[in-house]
């Protein structure tokens, strides 16, 4: 018998995924900061909430987390006292430096190799990780109908039926409200002072699926070039690519990133030519405040996405040094 088939054992388990919210944004402002609070975080909170309740920390990534419960319900009430020690840990923190986990839980069949796991159990957890909101935990049906008369700190909220990135049918998803007095309102981030921006995927406007990626890929690129722009604060690629597929309003986006504008665009690709539109929304009025077209040859995207990359930051008149503009441009040589 093979011996890597011995050691694929499948087992239903309770997955619990989490991250922290805006990391990428956090970590650029200040690394040292934000990775001290994190150890913190971990070692005085997360970790022996995990072990209080018989986790196993299956992994870690950087701001990320995967555990393995035998038990839904330890796993729900380890996502409650997470959250709600975070939220009281984090009360005395300037909102600039908040560091907010969204939690995902999914009970599920998976597959266990050398004490990792594998397989859409793990998938669905990563993907309602990403519907949660800042300090929000989200779970799926089957957890769900393990702990709804179970825990009675808590209120579960119907989110209905969610389609998410790379799994086939959709995924019925609850809330959990943290509180017994009503619903517990989303956070909703303090909108900054400085010119601030969310980057949406951009819609795959051609008739080949396998442009998804080339949109995705395009969309990531602006999120990164803006990010280095001193002076502008830009949401990070995992808070901004939750609205993929989704139909939400400008204002929503902005009400719930805490931002000013919002981009949103499409990439057209026809054999070697590609048509990218971009426009810039004033997620407080609705009002657009730039948009524009752009027909290149694709050997020349690199230069179209610096292009729309400091046409974004012109609209709003946001400084480039010359030393930032020059950079742009020599990262795409």
């Amino acid at each position: 018998m093979d011996m890597a088939a011995e050691r694929n054992v499948r087992r239903l388990c309770a997955i619990l995924a989490a991250d922290v919210a805006g990391y990428s944004q956090l970590m650029g402002a200040d690394e040292d900061g934000t990775l001290t609070a994190l150890t913190a975080h971990r070692r005085d909170l997360i970790d022996p909430a995990i072990a209080e309740h018989a986790g196993r920390i299956v992994k870690t990534t950087g701001d990320g987390l995967l555990v393995e419960f035998a038990s839904v319900v330890d796993a729900v009430r380890c996502a409650v006292d997470v959250q709600r020690g975070m939220a009281e840990r984090n009360h005395a923190v300037p909102e600039n430096q908040r560091l907010a986990f969204r939690i995902g839980l999914n009970l599920g069949d998976v597959i266990v190799q050398n004490d990792d796991l594998y397989g859409d159990g793990v998938n669905v957890a990563a993907r309602l990780e990403a519907l949660a909101e800042p300090g929000g935990i989200c779970l799926s049906a089957s957890a769900h109908e393990q702990v709804r008369d179970k825990i009675a700190t808590v209120r579960f909220e119907d989110l209905g039926e969610q389609r998410v990135k790379n799994i086939a049918r959709p995924v019925r998803a609850y809330r959990v409200a943290l509180g017994l007095a009503g619903p517990v309102p989303s956070p909703v981030p303090t909108l900054s002072s400085s010119p601030s921006i969310a980057v949406l995927p951009l819609d795959n406007m051609s008739t080949d699926p396998e442009q998804e990626h080339f949109a995705d890929g395009l969309a990531e690129d602006l999120i990164t070039d803006l990010a280095r722009v001193a002076g502008l604060l830009v949401v990070a690629r995992n808070s901004t690519f939750t609205y993929k597929g989704r139909p939400v309003s400008i204002t929503q986006v902005g009400r719930e990133l805490g931002v000013r504008y919002v981009m949103e665009g499409s990439v057209r690709k026809v054999d070697n030519r590609v048509r990218i539109t971009a426009q810039l929304i004033d997620a407080a009025t609705n009002a657009h405040v730039w948009a524009d077209r752009y027909d290149r040859d694709l050997t020349d995207i690199f230069a179209v996405q610096d292009e729309v990359t400091r046409e974004i930051v012109g609209a709003l008149k946001v400084r480039l040094t010359p030393d930032q503009s020059g950079h742009l441009v020599r990262a795409r040589g």
